[in-house]
């Protein structure tokens, strides 16, 4: 059965999920909506589907099954409560929010449909297979985390304006803190620090570009994120760290990792995966819609990896310890 799918959104991250809907089947998109006419009418004749510049025009006319919503995350403005309550399925891109009454509204609006948040790290290989080990008591349980993310370029205005992105750690960093939650579960305490050290003459920079937090657990467990954009033109330089009671997990992308396992004679084990994550996702969503089932990543997580990111933010304002 072919899903009639629409995308929210015409910009970078809406266009590669466009793309990835292209490559799983029974998906089709048959709508877009942006705000700019043009560069719409411009992203439907490259994916497909109709144009439109009228969200409830586009709910009433399109028929959707699935609604990708690809926003920037100050731009949410009730578009996700509107499709559930007419049981549209949703993706809707990290950060869900910036405000946790806007995450809440829209968790608890989309309990009746399939609702995932697009954490798409986790569809790839590496963390697939970390993930597998893990549910196999191979593991052992992780004690430590740590993670970056150093990039160097000017994105988008809003991307760089604190208000409107949310921040760095916000933005650029919560695939990773995700990741750490998921590992390491809720932490009880978050602490950080961030700054303006690199673009502070750029006019209409003001989100951090310097950062760095700490999550900590009451019982001694400890996560470590930082990230920069200052680095290398070009280059996106992320990957991360798992310390479990068996085994080590040294992360260079979703794909790629070395795996060395320390339960009697250590043993490595080399991952380089080419899955693409956006496609897997969508696969995965298109399958739990049919079995009427939740996603693998479900909306809700996205609610709470923001707490994490938000407590983080204000740690950094106040340079003292939140709890999330």
């Amino acid at each position: 059965m072919s899903r009639r799918v629409g995308v929210l959104g015409c910009g970078g991250i809406g266009a590669r999920h466009a793309g990835a809907i292209q490559q799983v089947p029974e998906l089709t998109l048959v709508a877009c909506c942006g705000r700019d006419a043009e560069r719409t009418a411009a992203f439907a004749a490259k994916f497909g589907g109709v144009a439109y510049t009228d969200f409830a025009r586009m709910l009433d006319e399109a028929a959707l099954d699935l609604l990708v919503v690809a926003l920037p995350p100050y731009a949410h403005a009730g578009e996700v409560e509107r499709a559930a309550a007419r049981g549209i399925n949703v993706l809707v891109e990290k950060p869900i929010a910036l405000q946790l009454e806007r995450a809440q509204s829209m968790v608890a609006a989309t309990q009746g449909v399939v609702a995932a948040c697009g954490f798409m790290y986790r569809f790839g290989a590496a963390v697939e297979r970390w993930n597998a080990l893990s549910a196999a008591g191979e593991t052992g349980a992780v004690g430590h985390f740590s993670g970056s993310f150093h990039s160097n370029a000017l994105h988008a205005p809003w991307w760089r304006e604190r208000d409107r992105s949310g921040g760095q750690m916000v933005e650029q960093l919560i695939h990773i803190v995700d990741l750490a939650r998921q590992n390491l579960g809720m932490p009880q305490a978050v602490y950080a620090r961030a700054g303006n050290v690199f673009h502070h003459d750029v006019p209409g920079y003001t989100a951090d570009d310097a950062s760095a937090l700490v999550l900590g657990y009451d019982d001694g467990r400890v996560g470590v994120l930082h990230a920069s954009n200052g680095a290398v033109p070009g280059r996106w330089m992320k990957g991360w760290q798992i310390v479990a009671e068996r085994a080590t997990g040294m992360f260079a992308d979703w794909n790629h990792a070395e795996i060395v396992h320390a339960a009697g004679a250590v043993q490595s084990e080399t991952i380089a995966g080419t899955a693409d994550p956006f496609v897997a996702q969508l696969t995965d969503l298109r399958d739990a819609i049919a079995e009427r089932r939740a996603p693998r990543v479900p909306l809700a997580d996205g609610l709470a990896t923001l707490r994490i990111v938000l407590a983080a933010r204000r740690s950094a304002e106040t340079h003292a310890e939140m709890a999330p």
